[in-house]
């Protein structure tokens, strides 16, 4: 399979494709004598897996042990249990900073009185150092 039919089976670009060949997240792949990707079912797993993977928002670099854990038959199952655990705590760090964030540009647009007159206190908010208005 090419490198444009394994782009369309995985739903992967073929851009991203060579991407992660050329970090070495995907091994490389074989060559036809013409010098045209060759594609195995194995790599097309392998592509699916990264795809599912960077879906829930692995970093690459977690991507890469979860394939080597993956790959690996003797692998411990908790050793993938950590990995997880870790990215879910990170999930959580950035829910909390992003729930703050909602949170405090709810309570700025609330506080805009939204019509024509000049002032408003979410440019205030932005203007101010540490941006500490309404809290």
């Amino acid at each position: 399979m090419n490198i444009g039919q394994a782009a369309s089976e995985t739903g992967v670009s073929a851009k991203m494709i060579r991407y992660y060949e050329s970090i070495t997240l995907l091994k490389p792949s074989a060559r036809t004598d013409a010098g045209y990707r060759v594609y195995t079912p194995n790599d097309l797993h392998a592509l699916r897996f990264i795809k599912r993977a960077r879906g829930l928002g692995f970093s690459l670099e977690q991507i890469r042990e979860l394939l080597s854990l993956w790959q690996n038959n003797q692998r411990a199952s908790a050793d993938v249990k950590n990995i997880a655990l870790s990215h879910v705590a990170d999930l959580n760090q950035r829910i909390a900073e992003l729930t703050e964030m909602r949170d405090t540009l709810a309570h700025l647009a609330q506080s805009c009185h939204g019509d024509d007159r000049p002032d408003c206190p979410i440019l205030q908010s932005l203007g101010t150092v540490g941006g500490d208005c309404c809290h």
